[in-house]
C-alpha cells in the first residue's frame, strides 16, 4: 500500500497505522474471528481492546502472531500491566506466551513490567465468554497555582527548574548534565538537589515541590528511570527508589509530587489549552507519552510510548536497550535526528554527546541546510502517521510536543508535515485532532512550570 506522503529520508517506513488498515481489511475479506485482549495493572485496573483477527489453522497463523504481537506490545506499554489476558485463540495465546518468557522476543518487556508492578508476568488464555472486563479509573493531577512552588524536569541531557509564585515562574534555569553515565546515584542527587536549592533561592520559602521526569513513577517511588540507567540494582533499591522524597525533607518535609514527564507534558497543554483529551508527546533525549482524558485527569496509564512500535518494517532501527524494531524513541527523540543524518547528507562527529549532535543539526537547519530540514520533515511524516495509530488507542482532541527536538523551526517543521499526513492520509482524524506547539520559552521550560502545580499544599 502506496503511502500518500513520503518519509523523504526513510523510503523502508511502514507505518503501523496504514498496517493496521490494511490488517483490517484483509481478515474483513477472509471472514476472521473476533478476540479480546486485556491488560490488567495494579488495584485490579483492566485495559481492553477487541479486533478481528484470522481464525486460528488458516494458514495466517504467522501473520496474526506478528501483527498483533505489535499490538499487544503497544496496549503494554500505553497502559502498563503484570498480566496479559487473550480471549478467543489458543494458537495467538501460546505463541504470545512464548514471547513473553524467559529467552523470548519480548523477555526485556515482561522483565521491566514484573519489576514496575512488584509482581510475576504472565499471559493467560480464556475463551470469549470469560473475555476480560474494562475496569479503568481516573484520578486528578496537578493544577494547583498557589504559593511558592519548585517545579522540575529532569531531562537525560540537561535538568530544568522554576521558581513558581502563584502560577507564575519568577525563575527559570537549564543544565547540562550527563545522569545516564553515572553509576553513582549520588550524582544524580546532588543534580537535583543543586537546581532545586538554587530555584528556592528565588522565593521567600518553599511550600511544594513538583517533579516531572521520564521512567515510572508509583506513590512519588521511582521505580524505573533511565536516568539511572548505569546504577547498580543494590544502589537503585538503597538510594534511588525514594531519592525524591528523601530530597523534599531537605526542604522541611513540604509536600513533593512526582509524575512521568509524559503526563506533565500532557498537563501543561490542558492548562494552557483549557480543554482536556490531550495526547502530550515530549521528544528529547527519548520519547515520553502522557494522557489527560476529558476532565483533564490521568488514567493511571504507563504512556511509555517509547517502547510502543511505530514501523513494520523489520529492518528498521532497534533500540539498544529493549532489543526490538520500530519504536517510538527511534523516531521521535534525538535519535531520530542523529539515525537520519547521513541519508540526509550531514555528517556527524561521533566524539560529540547525542544533546551535541541534535544541536549541530539544528544549527544547519537555522543556516538553511536543505538535507537539516529534510530531517525534521521526515520526522513530521513518521509523527503524522503515528499519530493516527495512537488515536486507535486514546480519544483524542489536541496533540502537544514539547522537548529539545521541537525547538526552533525543526518543531514547526514536525508539525506542518505531521499535518500534511493527517490531511491526505487520514481526513477524519484530522477533522478531530488539533495539532498544537507552544512558544519557544515553553517548549524548553514548559514541563518544570507545569511540575511546579503537581502538589497540593497543606493547609
Amino acid at each position: 500500500m502506496a503511502l500518500k506522503v513520503r518519509a523523504e529520508l526513510d523510503p523502508g517506513f511502514a507505518p503501523l497505522s496504514v498496517e493496521f488498515a490494511k490488517f483490517e481489511a484483509d481478515v474483513a475479506n477472509a471472514g476472521g474471528t473476533k478476540i479480546v485482549v486485556g491488560i490488567e495493572r495494579n488495584k485490579g485496573h483492566v485495559s481492553v481492546h477487541s479486533m478481528d483477527i484470522f481464525r486460528d489453522g488458516t494458514g495466517n497463523d504467522d501473520r496474526n502472531h506478528r501483527f498483533v504481537g505489535r499490538i499487544i506490545k503497544s496496549l503494554l506499554w500505553m497502559r502498563g500491566g503484570f498480566k496479559i489476558i487473550i480471549a478467543g485463540s489458543e494458537e495467538l495465546t501460546k505463541r504470545i506466551a512464548a514471547d513473553y518468557k524467559n529467552g523470548g522476543a519480548r523477555e526485556f518487556d515482561a522483565n521491566f513490567m514484573a519489576r514496575v508492578y512488584e509482581r510475576p508476568f504472565e499471559v493467560v488464555g480464556v475463551s470469549l465468554e470469560n473475555a476480560p472486563v474494562k475496569n479503568e479509573a481516573s484520578e486528578s493531577l496537578g493544577k494547583h497555582l498557589d504559593g511558592c512552588r519548585i517545579g522540575f524536569d529532569a531531562g537525560g541531557s540537561d535538568r530544568k527548574v522554576s521558581a513558581v509564585i502563584d502560577g507564575e515562574a519568577v525563575y527559570s534555569e537549564e543544565v547540562v548534565w550527563f545522569p545516564k553515565i553515572n553509576s553513582d546515584p549520588k550524582y544524580q542527587y546532588d543534580g537535583i538537589l543543586s537546581s532545586m536549592k538554587t530555584a528556592a533561592s528565588h522565593m521567600p520559602r518553599v511550600d511544594g515541590i513538583g517533579v516531572s521526569s521520564a521512567g515510572v513513577y508509583i506513590d512519588n517511588r521511582i521505580m524505573v528511570a533511565s536516568l539511572f540507567l548505569k546504577v547498580s540494582d543494590e544502589d537503585f533499591e538503597k538510594h534511588v527508589k525514594n531519592m525524591y522524597i528523601d530530597i523534599a525533607k531537605e526542604f522541611g518535609d513540604v509536600p513533593i509530587e512526582v509524575a512521568n514527564d509524559g503526563d506533565v507534558t500532557a498537563l501543561a497543554g490542558a492548562m494552557d489549552l483549557g480543554e482536556g483529551e490531550v495526547l502530550g508527546i515530549a521528544m528529547g533525549t527519548s520519547e515520553a507519552g502522557g494522557y489527560v482524558d476529558e476532565h483533564s485527569n490521568i488514567m493511571g496509564w504507563l504512556n511509555e510510548l517509547a517502547f510502543v512500535p511505530v514501523d513494520y518494517n523489520l529492518d528498521s532501527m532497534v533500540d539498544e536497550w529493549s532489543g526490538d524494531y520500530g519504536c517510538g524513541v527511534k523516531y521521535f527523540s534525538q535519535d531520530a535526528v542523529i539515525k537520519l543524518a547521513p541519508a540526509a547528507g550531514i555528517e556527524l562527529d561521533e566524539s560529540l554527546s547525542p544533546a551535541e549532535k541534535l544541536k549541530v543539526v539544528q544549527e544547519k537547519l537555522e543556516e538553511g541546510h536543505e538535507g537539516a530540514k529534510k530531517i525534521f520533515e521526515t520526522i513530521g511524516v513518521y509523527f503524522g502517521y503515528a499519530i493516527a495509530y495512537y488515536a486507535r488507542f486514546y480519544k483524542i482532541r489536541h496533540v502537544l510536543i514539547l522537548g529539545r527536538v521541537t525547538s526552533g523551526e525543526g518543531g514547526v517543521l514536525i508539525l506542518a508535515k505531521a499535518k500534511e499526513v493527517l490531511e491526505k492520509e487520514f481526513p477524519e482524524l484530522d477533522k478531530q485532532i488539533c495539532l498544537n506547539i507552544p512558544d519557544e520559552n515553553s517548549r524548553r521550560v514548559g514541563q518544570s512550570v507545569a511540575a511546579a502545580s503537581l502538589p497540593e499544599i497543606r493547609k
